[in-house]
Parts: C-alpha cells; structure tokens; sequence
C-alpha cells in the first residue's frame, strides 16, 4: 500500500497539466496527469503535496484544498491518494521538469488529453462539485478501468 498526493493548479480556467515523457518504468508514461507524488515517511499529506508542487513545478503553494480521497486498486497494488486544489500559489513556472512536460490547459479541454479512464471520473467530479468526495477505482492488469464507485 502506498501514499500519495496529486494536485490541479488552477490559473485563468486551465489546469496545471503535467504530460509523464521522462520517467523510466513509468507507469503514467505518455498520460497527462496533474503535480504530485508519494508521501515520505513523517510528511502528512498536505506537506507532500507543498513539497512536490514545489519540485515539480517551482510554485510555493499559498493555500489550497484537498477535494477528495481516492483508493486505486491495480492487481495486488492498492494506492490511496489525496486530491487538492489551488488557485493561490506564487512563484515562476519551472521551465524543465524531471519528469515531463508542464502545460496549462483548459479546463474544458483537459478531457481530450491522453488521460486514465479514473482521471476523467475525478476530474468531472472536480469540475461538479466543491464537496469532499471518495472514489475507488480499480484496474484490471491491462489497466482497463474495471470499477468505479463513489463512496
């Protein structure tokens, strides 16, 4: 079981978008997804996600929101992530990033990009509403979106 983090920065009606080109044995390679990554042993959530906007990025997060927990399950692999939101950060854009290209996309555009199956029911949920929401989305082993529930 593992720990992570993913945040949607938000600027002029456009997302954040990070496309994964860099990585080796990346499992979100060629996918658009937004900032994050795991939490570190004695880091809460919420000091995961200032760390790696900052990392990946180069914007200091001011606030922000988390919107939503998400268990994903992929064959024996469970992964539990904490989806957060903002639109108060400072700082300027890294122009290179380990681990892919950065992209401010619109919002009503997001959903054409190369995205998994579970981003697109998040990322609706997102857009939808501002409540707190729990989603499970499980995986067969050719990563075809099985499951989906709203908890």
């Amino acid at each position: 079981m593992t720990f992570t983090t993913l945040c949607y920065l938000i600027k002029d009606n456009k997302y954040l978008m990070l496309h994964r080109t860099k990585k080796n044995a990346d499992i979100n390679a060629g996918k658009y997804i937004g900032v994050g990554g795991h939490v570190e042993e004695g880091e809460s959530p919420a000091d995961c996600i200032k760390r790696e906007v900052y990392e990946e990025t180069g914007l200091t997060l001011n606030s922000y929101k988390c919107r939503g927990h998400i268990t994903f399950v992929m064959g024996d692999i469970t992964e539990y992530a904490f989806v957060y939101t903002s639109d108060d950060f400072a700082g300027k854009l890294r122009e290179n990033c380990d681990e892919g290209e950065l992209a401010w996309v619109d919002i009503d555009k997001v959903m054409e990009l190369n995205l998994w199956e579970g981003d697109r029911v998040f990322l609706k949920l997102l857009g939808e509403t501002e409540e707190f929401f729990s989603l499970k989305l499980v995986y067969d082993k050719d990563d075809n979106l099985i499951s989906t529930t709203i908890e």
